[in-house]
């Protein structure tokens, strides 16, 4: 199943006033892409590229050292800029992810805020765009800074 740029927007809009709804759409993102959903990141904001997520430390996501593992934390920084780069993307263009890096600054502990922002796209060909999701802690500290390379092209 493909959900459009606009398409996401929308049913953002729609379920985000809703009590729960914020909740009921995070987990739809999770159903649509089980992966990222298995560490259960919380939409908090959504427009046209731009995207805002949350992410509660817990057992299942720690790693031996107490602090958030690195892969929850890259997982969570791929689906927040997703999130971004598939809201900018115009009318019958599509992205995926050709590479991912991740900085990693201090341990990552307690709420965890994603954010990233992706300029609107024109017309697309096929092109290469770097994103980058800054993960902040409760007291603003970025403990992660992931940079995904999408392949942006048509769907043709």
């Amino acid at each position: 199943m493909t959900v459009s740029s606009d398409g996401l927007v929308r049913w953002w809009t729609r379920l985000r006033a809703l009590p729960g709804g914020p909740w009921l759409f995070s987990r739809a993102i999770g159903w649509l892409v089980p992966y990222s959903g298995s560490i259960r990141a919380r939409v908090r904001e959504l427009r046209p590229g731009y995207a805002r997520l949350t992410l509660r430390e817990r057992h299942g996501i720690r790693q031996h050292l107490g602090s958030v593992h690195a892969v929850a934390l890259v997982n969570l920084g791929e689906l927040t800029s997703g999130l971004a780069m598939l809201t900018a993307l115009p009318p019958g263009a599509r992205a995926i992810v050709t590479q991912l890096s991740a900085e990693y600054f201090k341990k990552a502990r307690g709420m965890l805020t994603a954010e990233s922002t992706v300029g609107t796209l024109g017309t697309v060909g096929t092109e290469e765009m770097l994103v980058e999701a800054e993960i902040r802690d409760a007291t603003a500290d970025v403990v992660c800074r992931v940079t995904a390379r999408w392949k942006v092209g048509t769907s043709e």
